[in-house]
């Protein structure tokens, strides 16, 4: 990807999106309207009026780029996606297939042959392509290792001998390294032969004659020094490195932690063997958030917008499932009070009130909680202060909010008891949403399972039906 292409802002980009989609409707309804029409320069008409629709369609495109081709087919119906797709030259399909998501790429993939999906991947770098591979045909990846030259080859499988959430699946091995024991001056020289420098280059790494790390040289230092020095007077030797085998979710929190642009990847004996960029932490971030939503809400994979139903419904169902059996369980637990609401029919009226703001609660707890045990700030000994402190906001937030529907409920009834029981009740579940939203994510966690896979379909199955039994119980306990 060149630097001198630009990402546009959101706005403009729906502007993009808006125009290729008018562009699109404009061009059915002529070519409906061709259809209609008899005559015999009616095949003559419908294609000088669809080339010409389909040049104008192939200037908007040609000028986006690539990461707003992937936006604008992502928002795109598949059959108007396809359209889109097929105009894009085949020399940018295989930057628009890394950009744009999982679910949407196997559909572009579907619709290319082999030729076309090896002229795609023969455009990108090695670790591009082991990012790639696993979505190809087998026969295609086989072809495509091929043609490829031997050093070439080694890089891709090597990236592909990792696991996705493994820093070696995603280095790059594009990078600048020079010895340690020449001048800043030789090292210029040398830059100003390259063609170019890797794209994000704000260092050069230094290694001996084993290609073993000693230090990294950032590009300022390499500018602002005498270039008679060695570069071994200047260079950094405690740069921050990494191990093919570290999590990358990990990795991405240090490169935050350390404002980081790029950093080298080395072996246990400290070979360098590649290196990691901003933008690859950039979208492990993304993808880790992204899937974090997904998980809260019981959604097993990344979902195109415009899948088939049976495709969405097997995404969905799992959980649905469990709340669906989980919702009977709560009007069980309404079946068990029928009585106490029959002869106070304000009852049916104030429970979801109780239930409604126990599970916003402890939703609040628990992305919390699923936050700070994604960036490792929960301990075992502060696990326990960190429970009795939710539990002490629950308790404020409790008698304060519950005093004011308590109130509200007074006014409305005029019944004193009916308001101490909706402030006892909304406390009471307040408490339990914030025990359940750090009980949980840790419970998940303990047993090896992501944190926040389903939380917030759980919490708000046990604050309703706790929500129900606890002001149900009271109100018969009380007043009925």
């Amino acid at each position: 990807m060149s630097e001198v292409e630009t990402r546009n802002p959101h706005s403009q980009l729906q502007g993009q999106l808006a125009r290729v989609s008018e562009l699109l409707r404009r061009q059915h309804l002529v070519e409906d309207l061709a259809h209609r029409q008899q005559g015999d320069h009616h095949d003559l008409v419908e294609g000088l009026v669809h080339r010409q629709h389909l040049a104008e369609l192939q200037r908007e495109i040609d000028g986006l780029h690539p990461a707003d081709i992937a936006y604008i087919l992502e928002a795109l119906p598949p059959q108007e996606r396809l359209e889109v797709w097929n105009l894009v030259k085949a020399d940018r399909d295989g930057e628009i297939l890394l950009e744009v998501s999982d679910a949407v790429r196997e559909s572009l993939l579907a619709d290319m042959d082999k030729p076309e999906l090896i002229a795609a991947a023969e455009q990108l770098d090695a670790e591009e392509i082991a990012d790639l591979a696993e979505d190809l045909p087998d026969d295609v990846l086989a072809e495509l290792l091929h043609r490829l030259n031997a050093e070439e080859r080694g890089q891709v499988q090597t990236a592909m001998a990792w696991e996705d959430d493994q820093v070696g699946a995603i280095m790059d091995f594009d990078m600048v390294t020079i010895r340690e024991d020449v001048t800043l001056e030789t090292v210029l020289r040398y830059l100003r032969r390259l063609k170019e420098l890797p794209d994000h280059t704000d260092k050069l790494f230094v290694v001996n004659q084993d290609t073993v790390l000693t230090g990294v040289l950032p590009i300022r230092w390499l500018l602002v020094n005498d270039p008679a020095k060695l570069v071994s007077a200047v260079m950094a030797a405690d740069a921050n490195t990494f191990h093919p085998e570290d999590d990358v979710v990990d990795t991405a929190q240090a490169f935050e932690r350390y404002d980081l642009v790029t950093a080298p990847v080395v072996d246990t004996l400290g070979h360098l063997i590649g290196r990691l960029t901003i933008d690859a932490m950039v979208d492990v971030i993304r993808e880790e958030s992204d899937a974090e939503v997904r998980e809260r809400f019981g959604l097993r994979e990344d979902e195109d917008i415009f899948a088939s139903v049976w495709k969405s419904l097997r995404n969905r169902w799992a959980w649905l499932a469990i709340n669906l059996v989980t919702a009977f369980v709560a009007s069980r637990v309404i079946g068990l009070f029928e009585g106490s609401i029959q002869k106070l029919v304000a009852l049916a009226a104030l429970m979801p009130i109780v239930a409604g703001i126990g599970g916003n609660s402890g939703n609040q707890t628990i992305t919390m909680i699923v936050r700070a045990l994604a960036l490792d700030q929960i301990s075992a000994t502060s696990a326990k202060r960190l429970l009795r402190k939710e539990l002490g906001v629950a308790l404020v937030n409790g008698l304060i909010w519950g005093g004011v529907i308590g109130l509200v409920a007074w006014l409305l009834y005029r019944n004193v008891a009916l308001g101490f029981v909706m402030t006892a009740a909304m406390t009471l579940n307040l408490l339990l949403a914030a025990l359940m939203g750090v009980l949980i994510p840790m419970t998940l966690l303990r047993f090896g399972r992501d944190p926040a896979m389903g939380s917030s379909v759980m919490i708000t199955a046990l604050t309703d039906s706790g929500g129900f039994f606890i002001f149900l119980g009271l109100a018969t306990l009380f007043l009925v």
